[in-house]
Formats: C-alpha cells, structure tokens, sequence
C-alpha cells in the first residue's frame, strides 16, 4: 500500500521537478536578419545641431533592406561623478528608439565602453551596474523589438572568468525590470568566435541572445588602421579558395555551436576597413561572403558600420556606398 502510494506521489511530482529544472523558454525574442551598426563616433551625443546622422536615416535603413540597428553608446563619458547620466544624453537616446522603432527597425542598446572596462574590471562594475540600473528601467514598457547588450567586447583583464563573473551581476540588474527582455551577450577577447564555449549563461535564462564579432582575416580586414596597429600594412588581398574555406570552417563552427547549446547567435560586427586603400571590389567581395555565409546557417547579422570608417552609407553624397551595401544587401 505504501509503495503504492509513493509510486503515485512520484508521479505528481516529477513533472513539476522536471518543468522547474528544464530552461524557461523564450517568450520575447524578437527575429533579427540584417542589421548596421550607428552612430558609435557621431557628434550626435554631445552636440545633436553638429550630428551627421539625423531622423531620415532611419527610414533610409529600412527601406535598404536593414530590419535593425545596433546603437553604440560611449555612455560612461556622459555620467557625473555619482555616475548619473545626464539627462540631456538620456533623452537624446530616447529620440534614437523611438525614431528607430518608428521606421519598423528593432534596436539594440550596446554600451559600448569595451576600452575602459577592460583596463579596469572595479571600475567597470561600478559603472555599468549604475548604466544599466538607470537604463533598463527607462524601457521596462519599450517593445520587444528593443534589445540590451549588456557590453561590447570585453577583453584584456576582463578575461573569461571575469566577464563571466560580471555578466551574471550585470544581466540580475537588468533582469530586476525586464524579466523577459532580450539580452544580447557576448564572449571575453573582442566578442570572439573561439571564445564562444567559455561563456557561461544562466541555464533557466533563454531571453539571451549570444553573439559574436568576425573580422578574419584581421591583416586584411583592417589593413592601414592605425588603432589596430597596422597602419603600414598594405596590399593584402582577400578571396582566394584558402580564404573561402577558412570564412566556412568559421562559420560551420559558430553555427554548431548554436546548435550544440541551443543558444541563437548573432553576428554582431563585420567588415573591412575603408580608409586603409583596399580595393572597393575586395571589400565589396569580403563583405558579401560573410553576409551570405552567415545567412546561410541561419544567422542574424549586423554590418560595421553606417558611416564614419567601414562606411556603407556616404554622408556627403547622401546615399549608399552601393558596392557595400548591394553586398549586403542583393537586388
């Protein structure tokens, strides 16, 4: 009798224990196909009469073909030393959402200040626990179609042990007020693909979307760029059947380890730098593989960048570099 009665027990129970250990599914993600990166580098946050990029460009994004942009805020050099933002800034982002989520794009928040985090992971906790803790509640009601990426490119001292540390504090701030906001998180040394299987994220949480940055081969991709330290490199080519494969083999292995993981994965940043004398078919060539790798396995991708120095969009001409943006973007 009693054995029958556990046996009974038992039934009931393990369902829910099973329900309560399995992950919590997605409820709020939206799709992401083809998106650009803006307005990282424009006067915009600091003076908006001197910014290139104004309200139109938004449905100029959108009638290109682009379905998101991924908005790069330098947000720590815009708080006090009680680390508030200023609510002028503040309000400047509220133009870019809105306007951004007007024109049909989903948007995705990147606090962008990779550099200063990386050099100082005290000072880095402090600081976007505070941004996030003021801007996440800001667009607690903001649709779906509005994603936080918790920070862009950790690396150097924020290592895999560190950023994992840290993600987990900083993804709770966020989690506080949008439980089921999408949250894009990347791995430790620049967002890379080969750092993909030390990210650890909370199993229950599938509100994550996981993302990565390709710009391989790196001597050819920002050749003559002297952040990168490559200002006298020059001359290298790109688009050999070596190159094809070692684009696929990348790829192949970002998308197994999606399909490993159970994790969707974004390519959050590609290209080839502008001002470096590559050779505009080369780029345009470059640009076309990756993009039509990445949609091939299934991947979402956002191109870096609108303007300023991998450029798909001239300012002064007002229109589309259309050897880039046809690459991105076929007729």
């Amino acid at each position: 009798m009693f054995l029958r009665f556990l046996a009974a027990a038992l039934a009931l129970l393990l369902p829910a224990i099973a329900a309560s250990a399995a992950p919590a599914p997605a409820l709020h993600r939206p799709t992401l196909h083809r998106g650009v990166n803006i307005l990282g580098y424009d006067p915009i946050w600091r003076d908006p009469a001197k910014a290139r990029f104004q309200a139109r460009h938004f449905a100029e994004i959108r009638k290109g073909g682009f379905d998101f942009v991924r908005v790069n805020l330098q947000a720590f050099r815009h708080m006090d030393a009680q680390n508030r933002l200023d609510p002028a800034w503040l309000k400047r982002l509220d133009w870019v959402v809105k306007g951004a989520t007007a024109a049909g794009l989903s948007v995705i928040l990147d606090e962008h200040d990779f550099e200063p985090c990386s050099a100082d992971p005290i000072m880095c906790r402090t600081r976007l626990g505070a941004f996030w803790s003021q801007v996440a509640p800001r667009y607690r009601a903001a649709p779906r179609t509005v994603l936080f990426e918790l920070l862009n490119e950790p690396h150097d001292k924020l290592d895999a042990a560190g950023w994992n540390a840290l993600l987990k504090d900083i993804l709770a701030v966020v989690r506080r007020t949008n439980p089921t906001r999408t949250v894009v998180i990347g791995p430790t040394q620049w967002n890379s693909l080969s750092q993909l299987p030390t990210l650890e994220l909370p199993a229950n949480d599938r509100n994550i979307l996981v993302t990565f940055h390709y710009y391989e081969p790196f001597r050819f991709t920002h050749q003559g760029a002297s952040w990168a330290k490559l200002s006298d490199v020059h001359g290298v080519g790109w688009g050999s059947a070596e190159d094809r494969g070692r684009l696929d083999k990348d790829l192949d292995e970002a998308a197994a380890w999606a399909r490993r993981t159970g994790r969707p994965l974004l390519l959050g940043e590609f290209g080839a730098y502008a001002g470096g004398g590559t050779p505009m078919d080369l780029r345009a060539a470059y640009t076309a593989a990756v993009a039509r790798g990445a949609e091939r396995r299934g991947l979402g991708w956002a191109y870096w960048q609108f303007d300023s120095d991998f450029i798909v969009w001239d300012m002064k001409a007002n229109g589309w570099v259309k050897p880039i943006h046809e690459a991105l973007v076929p007729r």
